[in-house]
C-alpha cells in the first residue's frame, strides 16, 4: 500500500511505539492540522472539520497489553437535512480501549465470546498492536467519525411535508365519472320517429 492510500484511510496519524512507553505510562495531546482535517471531512462526507483535538493516557498492562483512555473533541461543518443551511456541530467522544499483541487476539476474543451468556456487561475484544505501534490519530479519527450525526438539523428546524388542498374532482372514481359523462354525450340514443299521419 502506498503512502497516499494510507493517508486517505488514516488521515490523522500519531503513532506511538509500544517499546518506548515507560512503565508509568504516557500522556499525549494531539491536534489535527489543516490537511488532516480536510481529509477527515472528505472521508466522513462533511462540509468541513473546523478543529479536532484529543488527549490520551496509555498505560502498560500485563502480557504486553496496553490500555488507552482518552477523549476527542471536534467542531464540524455540516448541512441541515431540513433547511439545507450550513450548520456547525460539536463532537465530544470518550475513548477506552485495550490493545494486545496480535497473537493474543484470538484467545482474548474467545474469552469475550464465552462471556456472552453472562448478564454482566461484556467487554470488547482488544485491538491489535500493529507492527509494535498504536496509532492515536487513527483512534481519534474513528471516535470522531462515530460521533458525527448522520441527520444534522439546525436548531428549531422541523420537517413539514407540503399538504395540498383536496380537489373535489380528484378521487378514485373521478375518471369513471368523466367516462360516464363522455359516454352520455357521444352515445345519445336517437329519438323515436312518430309515424306520419297520426
Amino acid at each position: 500500500m502506498n503512502k497516499a492510500t494510507t493517508d486517505k484511510v488514516d488521515p490523522w496519524r500519531a503513532p506511538v511505539m509500544v517499546a518506548q512507553i515507560p512503565d508509568t505510562g504516557l500522556h499525549r495531546d494531539i491536534e489535527a492540522d489543516a490537511p488532516a482535517r480536510k481529509a477527515m471531512a472528505e472521508l466522513a462526507g462533511l462540509r468541513e472539520v473546523l478543529s479536532a483535538r484529543a488527549w490520551f493516557d496509555v498505560s502498560p498492562k500485563s502480557n504486553g497489553r496496553f490500555q488507552v483512555v482518552g477523549h476527542v473533541s471536534a467542531r464540524i461543518g455540516q448541512t441541515c437535512v431540513v433547511t439545507l443551511d450550513p450548520i456547525e456541530n460539536e463532537i465530544d467522544e470518550p475513548i477506552d480501549l485495550m490493545f494486545a499483541p496480535p497473537e493474543q487476539i484470538p484467545a482474548l476474543a474467545d474469552l469475550v465470546d464465552d462471556d456472552i451468556e453472562s448478564e454482566a456487561e461484556i467487554p470488547d475484544p482488544p485491538e491489535p498492536i500493529v507492527n509494535g505501534v498504536i496509532d492515536l490519530g487513527r483512534l481519534a479519527t474513528d471516535a470522531l467519525l462515530l460521533g458525527v450525526d448522520p441527520y444534522p438539523r439546525k436548531p428549531g428546524a422541523v420537517f413539514e411535508p407540503q399538504v395540498a388542498a383536496a380537489d373535489p374532482e380528484d378521487h378514485p372514481f373521478a375518471a369513471l365519472k368523466a367516462l360516464k359523462g363522455k359516454a352520455k354525450t357521444t352515445h345519445k340514443m336517437p329519438e323515436a320517429k312518430k309515424p306520419k299521419g297520426k
